[in-house]
């Protein structure tokens, strides 16, 4: 269940944990949401367990993990206890990863904070972490108890976050809204109607969740772009200038346009079309050969992949994509050889 509170969470909140009588609660957040969203939650928080990790996806891991569980066993929750998760993709993804695994589950809800999680992560019950440098490597299908949204938390957003979670909203539009894809590629980002579009996006999301809560079939479709950028984003993580999810996204998405209109899906007008808006709003990143052929490894890893077999998603028009589409090993290599090509 989701509910958008518009400039309400505080009330919203705290109606429906009185209405469902937990016994104990626990609050996870990162260290920017401690300061900047916590206190938005009012008078709950003096009942609450605080759990204050470290921001970045650098601490999207085991250890945070661990860290998180001996909190909750040394407070004795129990089964009865409810795990509020307040942060964007990092917090939501760790957080009911281990809220569902705690004594076999507990409940939790979402309350995503940032435009990428409030647009994509809160929704659909995805949850994990990272392990051994690959993006969600461990993890569980869980749809949590309640999703939150409201948008006065990205009041907290810098730009380039906001332009992160955009991204998404992008991928949305792609896959399945021309006319919605037509009307934001001709608007400046600063004049976007960010609360209609995170309605539009998780609509849409909702709908596809609803038909393949396993991603057995055409929740692949959410995939769009993340092949390859989610192999972005693991290889720059460790580097002085790191990817955000939705940058990388958004790089994923035009290098696998690129593979679709080799494919003869895409027109060359199309490519085109979304290169630009891309390259209009996120900076482009330069990949040696050394590089490409480091990303292209991380792609062996991904979760779509079968028997050793790239499966990608991919654009048939604007507006319409196809999931299990096997592309090889070459055609990555050009996808990504293409990026650098942009100028």
């Amino acid at each position: 269940m989701v509910i958008f509170c518009k400039n309400n969470i505080e009330n919203t909140l705290h109606h429906w944990v009185s209405e469902n009588h937990y016994q104990s609660l626990v609050i996870i957040c990162d260290e920017n949401t401690y300061q900047f969203c916590l206190p938005k939650l009012g008078q709950l928080i003096e009942k609450a367990i605080i759990v204050n990790i470290p921001a970045g996806e650098q601490y999207k891991n085991l250890e945070t993990c661990q860290k998180i569980w001996h909190t909750m066993t040394h407070h004795h929750l129990d089964r009865k206890a409810l795990c509020i998760n307040l942060g964007g993709g990092v917090v939501g993804d760790m957080g009911g990863f281990c809220a569902a695994t705690y004594k076999r589950g507990i409940d939790f809800i979402q309350i995503p904070t940032t435009l990428l999680s409030q647009v994509d992560a809160s929704v659909g019950g995805k949850l994990g972490v990272d392990f051994e440098g690959f993006k969600n490597q461990i993890g569980v299908f869980k749809e949590p108890n309640l999703v939150l949204i409201d948008t006065i938390f990205l009041e907290t957003l810098s730009e380039r976050e906001k332009l992160s979670g955009f991204a998404e909203i992008i991928k949305h539009c792609l896959i399945s809204d021309k006319k919605m894809w037509d009307k934001i590629s001709n608007t400046n980002f600063e004049n976007q109607d960010i609360d209609f579009l995170v309605n539009h996006s998780v609509a849409i999301k909702s709908k596809i969740v609803e038909q393949d809560p396993q991603e057995k079939s055409i929740r692949k479709l959410l995939n769009y772009g993340h092949t390859i950028g989610h192999a972005l984003e693991s290889y720059f993580l460790g580097t002085p200038k790191p990817f955000l999810h939705g940058e990388a996204v958004a790089w994923g998405m035009v290098a696998e346009n690129f593979i679709a209109y080799k494919l003869g899906y895409l027109t060359d007008k199309e490519l085109e079309e979304i290169t630009l808006f891309i390259k209009q709003h996120y900076s482009k990143p330069y990949l040696s050969s050394e590089m490409i052929e480091n990303v292209i490894n991380l792609t062996f890893q991904d979760k779509k992949n079968e028997q050793g077999k790239h499966k990608f998603v991919l654009l048939k028009s604007i507006g319409e994509a196809v999931f299990d589409v096997e592309v090889n090993i070459s055609e990555i290599k050009s996808a990504l050889s293409y990026l650098n090509a942009i100028i």
